[in-house]
């Protein structure tokens, strides 16, 4: 689902570039931010004939960058030919309008750019109306005053129309019609998914949530330990729909694997915002599972921006919950001197583990590790119910795991296994 509209014969020659604001210091390197924009526009198969990190002391009002910039960037352009110039930065309308005409290309920013490959690769129908919500949102502040000669060169999803004020009204309207549209078709599917929560409450399996940045190796993960086929390519979100899994841990137990979109730094808050559906289960999981690529040199700055999204979500401290697992992943991309240091640096946390996807080692150790968390967790119980009790029954049903019962005549003998909390609470009703 592409919002914007590139030559379908062959691959569209773009050009990057990052500019690199003496007053907004970085926490990586501006060339691990280039690389990182480079590896998104090859997600989605631009051919990136021209990159490149422009020092600047501040940013223009009028266009980000100033003038003499410009004119360079434009010699550049008219020579390779580049038909799109992707800005890893944040473009306010006018910004963008203005690069457009006097480059003559299509300008997209970084926020712009994540929604395009969010767009080709979303596959479900939750996640094409999650992408598309996005997109309009978005897409909502780009409306200004007159597109000029870009008129022609605007894809999308074909409701913005010519220059002049009463277009743009309509195209505003068009386009609120649809967010709220497709806010209400999410609200049904976030009530489906809300049941579907319900009934493995019910029986219940605990939910353990995959997270971490895009391509830190969670889809391989969880092919590795569900035995699934989901996608997985060395590409930053090579994922974006969620999947579910029931495993077998090493004590028999059975929980439910979850995969989730890769997050990044300065992700769009439009796509928090939609994916907020998706990224619940992550919320409401029993435990979550942090995979960290440790080959990448920017791994811990990666790591601040995986826990920042969490605390947005709602997830305060999580890093300091005994429900937080972190997986060294990638380690057999490693040296013997940077694994050792990395067994070192995981020694000083607790549930920490070194993994590889690839080879599957340390996978068996995460497993007790998270099979050890959900232990303590729960507890195993026996309570004795009147028969003629049927709320108190039906309560149990739904937030115990029934190991064994038993019923007489007039009771029925539980063995039960339930989380701490659910335990307190039938310690309160049943002393009622």
């Amino acid at each position: 689902m592409p919002f914007i509209e590139f030559n379908q014969n062959q691959r569209t020659k773009a050009g990057v570039i990052f500019p690199d604001v003496a007053s907004h210091p970085l926490r990586v390197s501006p060339q691990s931010r280039l690389e990182e924009a480079i590896g998104l526009a090859l997600a989605i198969n631009l051919d990136v004939v021209y990159s490149e990190i422009l020092k600047i002391r501040e940013i223009k009002p009028a266009a980000f960058i100033g003038q003499g910039v410009i004119e360079r960037i434009k010699e550049v352009c008219d020579r390779q030919q580049i038909e799109l110039l992707i800005v890893d930065a944040s473009l306010s309308p006018i910004q963008q309008r203005t690069l457009e005409q006097k480059l003559k290309i299509k300008v997209i920013d970084r926020t712009a750019l994540i929604l395009e490959i969010f767009g080709e690769r979303a596959q479900t129908k939750e996640g094409k109306l999650q992408v598309e919500l996005a997109h309009l949102t978005y897409q909502r502040s780009r409306l200004v005053r007159s597109w000029t000669h870009l008129e022609r060169q605007r894809g999308g999803a074909g409701f913005l129309g010519g220059p002049g004020e009463t277009q743009i009204e309509l195209d505003r309207r068009i386009i609120d019609d649809k967010i709220l549209r497709i806010k209400k078709e999410l609200e049904k599917v976030k009530q489906t998914r809300h049941i579907q929560r319900s009934a493995r409450k019910r029986v219940p399996y605990p939910v353990v949530a995959l997270v971490g940045y895009t391509n830190a190796g969670k889809s391989s993960l969880f092919n590795r330990l569900s035995s699934a086929d989901v996608l997985a390519k060395d590409l930053l979100f090579a994922t974006l729909d969620p999947a579910m899994k029931k495993i077998k841990l090493p004590s028999g137990r059975e929980v439910i694997l979850s995969d989730t979109v890769g997050f990044i730094s300065d992700l769009p808050h439009e796509l928090i915002m939609a994916f907020r559906a998706t990224l619940e289960e992550v919320v409401s999981a029993e435990v979550v599972v942090h995979v960290r690529d440790i080959s990448n040199p920017e791994s811990k700055e990666q790591k601040q921006d995986v826990l920042k999204v969490l605390e947005s979500l709602g997830l305060q401290d999580i890093e300091n919950q005994s429900h937080y697992i972190e997986l060294f992943n990638k380690i057999d991309l490693l040296s013997p001197q940077d694994k050792e240091n990395a067994q070192k640096q995981a020694s000083k946390g607790r549930n920490r583990v070194l993994v590889s996807a690839l080879t599957g080692e340390g996978c068996n150790k995460f497993l007790h590790v998270l099979d050890d968390i959900l232990a303590q967790e729960e507890q195993i119980l026996k309570v004795r119910i009147p028969v003629e009790d049927g709320k108190m029954i039906a309560w149990l049903h739904k937030n115990s795991e029934i190991l064994s019962s038993n019923q007489e005549e007039k009771y029925i003998d539980y063995q039960i296994r339930m989380d701490a909390k659910s335990a307190g609470m039938l310690q309160k009703m049943l002393n009622n």
